[in-house]
């Protein structure tokens, strides 16, 4: 009989289990990455929407109902495009225009969260995801129709973001609940420290395609993630797996060593010599099942379903979710930190156009390099907190490097490319670590608490909560940039500054808290260890 290929040996000393862990790990990635693929598009063409002219018909609009298509010459015929952009976004007042657009899908976007979290939860995640995808993909191909249309209504593209908004919040929820069923507490800031670089691989990838386009037909920058998010969509309804039990997985969980902080359950950082190699490795052969309480995490009892004599397995409601010792300071935090990350998805590259004096394509290609950044600051973030067990200061320490990061950002961006770069990555890091790790292992953290008892229709709320109100936040900077913007962009700076230190002031209390628990747990593992 012939030796088995040594690939097929790698193949097979997986387990059933562990291959769909790895599908649902790798799809949901790319799921979610075609989200924020079909969302860069518009901030690659905003260098293209306004050129930096001297048109003698630009005049300065105060109302969108002033908004009046002026007459071209033959000269500016196609497609009704003048030498300072197109039309209604040639004027002067271009920055509160495309302000506008940014501020229309943002606020739709956390109004939406709050719903979808809660729509979630009572409907299959497969088919609330696959219909999100689809609808998103079909309005972000609408806006880019209006090139090749010669629409030049404001309120046609305003209605667009608006609706593309509201159905781009069916994603969020839908991935974080999937991998918080299948994977456990024991690495996950580390597993979706990786996993949730979808989102700067996403901005790079739409970036791209975005530019690629641009300067010759901008509509194109739209119809192309537009499509690609549609057949993700499609491949979502066909390939997803929402719980381990659809398939019958054995994911039956070993119970962790633990000792006692302050009333909590906490990981036992003290591993014994003699234990086994499973013993070592539990959580990583079962990453699903009870997760153990962090110490900024206290216990909320939820009542017992009437209906079928089961605890904890109905929805929970939005105030329930609020309860959750956490939930309301990293939900402000991430205000303040999705404003910051927001503001420089949507406004980097219009900021490294004016300042570096490049057109759209190339500021759209440097402005990856933010987004590389924010891929190293989130893998960081998740394996600092896995190794200490202390989220909100590993997220405190980051903001706390980021705010003067920033100042210095202004300070060489237009003094050469090489500091240019090495900010671009800093920033990005500092920036995007903080954001990264509260949407996706905090979120799951709690959403996945003790004491819900196993309930998994409580992670899509809680996810929807800290999102949304994040959300808030990433409708507020990109429309605070619109107002300052014309005002120097140092102010704007300033005011991402600022944002930076109130997040880490909602966390101050959560930081306390973790560092006196740390503490008492180190002395009650010294009396173990004497004993």
């Amino acid at each position: 009989m012939a030796v088995v290929p040594p690939g097929i040996r790698v193949l097979l000393s997986f387990s059933k289990d562990q291959w769909f862990r790895a599908l649902v790990l790798v799809l949901t990635y790319l799921l979610y990455c075609s989200f924020h693929l079909s969302r860069k598009p518009i901030t690659i063409v905003k260098g293209e929407l306004h050129k930096h002219c001297s048109e003698p018909n630009e005049i300065e609009l105060h109302s969108y109902k002033e908004f009046v298509i002026l007459k071209q010459s033959a000269a500016h015929a196609v497609h009704n495009a003048s030498r300072c952009g197109w039309a209604p976004f040639d004027k002067k007042n271009y920055k509160q225009l495309l302000g506008a657009l940014d501020y229309s899908f943002l606020c739709a976007y956390a109004v939406g969260m709050f719903l979808s979290g809660m729509i979630g939860e009572r409907l299959p995640l497969r088919y609330f995801l696959s219909w999100g995808m689809v609808a998103s993909g079909f309005f972000t191909i609408l806006f880019g129709l209006g090139y090749f249309y010669n629409i030049h209504n404001l309120t046609y593209y305003i209605i667009i973001q608006v609706f593309n908004g509201l159905v781009q919040t069916t994603g969020w929820p839908c991935v974080v609940t999937c991998i918080g069923n299948w994977f456990g507490k024991g690495r996950r800031g580390f597993i979706m420290g990786v996993w949730n670089s979808h989102t700067s691989v996403g901005n790079i990838l739409g970036s791209l395609i975005a530019g690629f386009w641009v300067s010759t037909c901008w509509g194109m920058s739209f119809i192309v993630p537009g499509l690609i998010i549609c057949v993700m969509g499609a491949i979502c309804f066909f390939f997803l797996i929402e719980h381990p039990r659809d398939i019958r997985c054995d994911v039956s969980p070993l119970t962790p060593p633990t000792s006692s902080c302050n009333g909590f359950k906490i990981h036992n950082q003290v591993v014994r010599a003699e234990e086994s190699a499973a013993d070592k490795s539990w959580e990583v052969q079962n990453m699903l099942g009870p997760s153990p309480v962090y110490p900024t995490h206290h216990i909320v009892i939820l009542q017992k379903d009437p209906s079928n004599g089961r605890s904890g397995t109905s929805a929970i409601s939005f105030f329930g979710a609020l309860q959750i010792p956490g939930v309301v300071e990293f939900s402000m935090c991430l205000l303040f930190a999705k404003l910051v990350s927001y503001t420089f998805l949507f406004w980097l590259p219009l900021y490294m156009a004016s300042v570096g004096h490049m057109d759209a394509r190339h500021a759209g290609d440097l402005s990856t390099l933010f987004d590389v950044g924010g891929i190293i600051g989130g893998i960081l973030a998740g394996v600092i907190s896995d190794k200490s067990h202390k989220r909100a200061t590993t997220c405190g320490m980051m903001l706390f490097c980021a705010a003067p990061t920033l100042y210095f950002f202004t300070a060489v961006s237009n003094t050469g490319p090489v500091y240019t770069v090495l900010m671009l990555l800093v920033c990005g890091a500092l920036v995007n670590g903080p954001y990264s790790l509260i949407t996706t292992a905090v979120s799951a953290d709690l959403g996945t608490h003790k004491s819900l008892k196993g309930n998994s229709h409580a992670l899509s709320t809680v996810t929807a909560i800290i999102d949304g109100t994040g959300s808030v936040g990433a409708a507020l900077g990109p429309l605070l940039a619109g107002l300052l913007s014309p005002y120097g962009w140092h102010n704007v700076f300033f005011m991402l500054m600022i944002s930076d230190a109130c997040a880490l002031l909602f966390l101050l209390r959560l930081i306390k808290k973790e560092i006196q628990c740390v503490r008492q747990t180190g002395v009650e593992q010294t009396e173990w260890k004497e004993h």
